[in-house]
Formats: structure tokens, C-alpha cells, sequence
């Protein structure tokens, strides 16, 4: 929702480029409306798919940000992640989801899903619109860098993300709302950026020209399990948080689960080994990673795809066995 004017990165992109609109188009809270109806109109073509079809959405209000980015910047009180999260304050989130529920309320569309939501205020916007619009199917999504990482992270601009990484008594929050059941699924929101990219190249600690996104699909469930046990998460609601409910939501009845005739996606943990993460010994390319130096309690070690090894202590085996999935089936 954030799109009406207000770019992806900031100043580091061209916002109608990224778009892929013309100079005299803008994206905004019309175009959403439309989408809505679109969706919708989906629905009530395909009603034996109503309970697949859904709308996700990232929560952030244009003109809130740019208003707010304007003024820290002039202020010049506040660096890094400080100053990103500040001028891309919680209320811009709390707002974004009261107009997106509205319009979904007004479009009749029965299945929202409001995405990494990163604080106090977006959490509370949620719940207390699902209290307003009770008909409306609402699923609440956190990720596991808004779980982990915070304003003041050694990594700095390194952890650019949008919505922002926030003050430690957001992260506090949205752990008490995953063990209290307003969460519906955890994730990492992988959106990778190669290093040489993600910040600039004459001004690294420049959090104005620095890009968003960063990838965290490897870390997410040692993170989960390393955190989430010391808060007295269970494996069965992490397995639930991390592959059941998403793989229902959105339409994928062979994932998900551990049953006979789904596919054998499985994973094995060990709960008791300590490591620290760094980015020299990860697969990725994108040649950082905003956790570096976190400690974790618990590590993946075996990972089958549809009942093959296909990663095992720290080895990635065989040739990609992907396919593609056709949703819903």
C-alpha cells in the first residue's frame, strides 16, 4: 500500500520505473480499491476456490512516510535505523491496515492477509479491525528479521527493510503476540540484495541510499527454534507457524504437513548446538546478511525435498529438484 509516490528504497530508485508506469501515473489508494474488486470478482468466479483465494498486503501509508521522512531528515537528529524507523513511523502501518480493511469491508472481500507486520501499533490495527469487520478472514504475518533484529543492530544499514526494523519493545511485542496466538505464520520475507548493491557505493552509511530487502530464508528456522524455545514456543506451533497455516492459506494441499500423501518436506533441527552466523560461510550471494554475529541455540541440519536429502551438515546435494506449483491445485 505504500507505492502512492513514495519509492521502494527511497531515494536510491525511481519510483515510476519500478512501477512501470508513465510519469503522470501514481499508484495509489484507487488502484488498491480496484485490485480489491478485481480479487473479488476471482471469487465469485470460482467459488469452489473461495477459501484460496486471498489478498496480501504490506502495510505502509505514502503519505505518512513522506511527511515523516521529510522531517527527519531536516531534523538531522537521527542515524541508520533509527532514522528509518522513524520515518516510517508504526502509525503509518496501524493506518494502512484501517483503509485496506475498510476497502475490504466495502468490496466485500472475504480473505486479507496483512503481511510483516513490524510493531505495537500494526498489531493492535489488526486485531482491533478483525473485532470491527468480524466477516472479514484476517492472517497476521510477523518475519524473522522484525523478530530478531532491532534499531540497534551492529549491522546497520545493512538491516534496511520495509516496513523498518523497530525498537526493542516492538520486537518484545511481537513475540508476546506469536505465543498469544495473534500471529498466524512467521517468515523471512527473502528479497535479496547483492552487497555491492545494497548500500552506496561513495556513502555506505548513508541510510537514505542504502536498499531495501535482504535475504533470511537459511536463518529462519534456527532463528525460530534458537528464540522461540527460549520463550517457550513449541516445535508443533513453530511447524504450524512456519508451514501448515501458510500452505492452507494459500492454496497448497500437498504442503504443510506430515501426513501420508503429502509431500515429504521435512527438516531436522538440532536443538542444543550453539553457532554464530556469518555471511562467509553462507550459500547465498548476496555476500552479507543483517544477522551477522548472532548467536543461535538451535541449527538445521537435514533437509528432504518430497523425501530426498537434499542439504545435509552444511552440504547442499545433488541437482535442483524443484517444481512448480500450480496453486491452488
Amino acid at each position: 500500500m505504500f507505492y502512492g509516490g513514495h519509492g521502494l528504497h527511497g531515494a536510491s530508485s525511481s519510483q515510476h520505473e519500478f512501477l512501470m508506469i508513465d510519469e503522470n501515473e501514481k499508484y495509489d489508494i484507487a488502484h488498491f480499491e480496484f485490485v480489491m474488486r478485481g480479487i473479488q470478482k476471482a471469487i465469485e468466479m470460482y467459488p469452489d476456490k473461495k477459501d484460496d483465494i486471498s489478498l496480501s498486503l504490506h502495510c505502509e501509508t505514502a503519505e505518512i512516510m513522506a511527511a515523516y521522512t521529510k522531517l527527519v531528515q531536516e531534523e538531522n537528529k537521527l542515524e541508520g535505523l533509527h532514522a528509518y524507523s522513524a520515518s516510517r513511523p508504526p502509525h503509518s502501518e496501524g493506518l494502512a491496515i484501517f483503509i485496506a480493511s475498510y476497502l475490504a469491508n466495502e468490496t466485500q472481500l472475504p480473505n486479507v492477509n496483512l503481511l510483516h507486520l513490524s510493531s505495537k501499533k500494526a498489531v493492535d490495527a489488526a486485531m482491533q479491525m478483525q473485532t470491527v469487520f468480524p466477516h472479514i478472514n484476517f492472517r497476521k504475518e510477523v518475519t524473522i528479521g522484525h523478530l530478531i533484529l532491532d534499531v540497534d543492530a551492529s549491522t546497520g544499514n545493512l538491516a534496511k527493510v520495509n516496513p523498518p526494523i523497530r525498537p526493542r519493545e516492538d520486537v518484545e511485542f511481537l513475540w508476546d503476540s506469536v505465543l498469544n496466538g495473534d500471529i498466524d505464520w512467521i517468515v523471512s520475507d527473502h528479497a535479496c540484495c547483492k552487497h555491492e548493491d545494497k548500500v552506496d557505493l561513495n556513502n555506505a552509511d548513508n541510510i537514505w541510499l542504502a536498499k531495501s530487502g535482504f535475504g533470511g530464508t537459511e536463518y529462519l528456522l534456527s532463528a525460530l527454534v534458537s528464540e522461540g524455545s527460549k520463550r517457550g514456543l513449541s516445535l508443533n506451533k513453530m511447524a504450524e507457524l512456519t508451514s501448515l497455516n501458510p500452505a492452507r492459506r494459500y492454496g497448497l494441499p500437498s504442503k504443510g504437513d506430515i501426513k501420508i500423501g503429502l509431500d515429504a518436506d521435512l527438516v531436522l533441527v538440532d536443538p542444543n548446538e550453539t553457532w554464530t552466523i556469518r555471511a562467509e560461510e553462507s550459500e547465498s550471494g548476496q555476500g552479507y546478511t543483517p544477522f551477522e554475529g548472532q548467536e543461535l541455540n538451535a541449527k538445521v541440519t537435514t533437509t528432504f525435498l518430497r523425501g530426498d536429502r537434499i542439504y545435509d551438515e552444511g552440504q547442499v546435494l545433488g541437482e535442483p529438484k524443484g517444481n512448480y506449483l500450480k496453486r491452488p491445485y
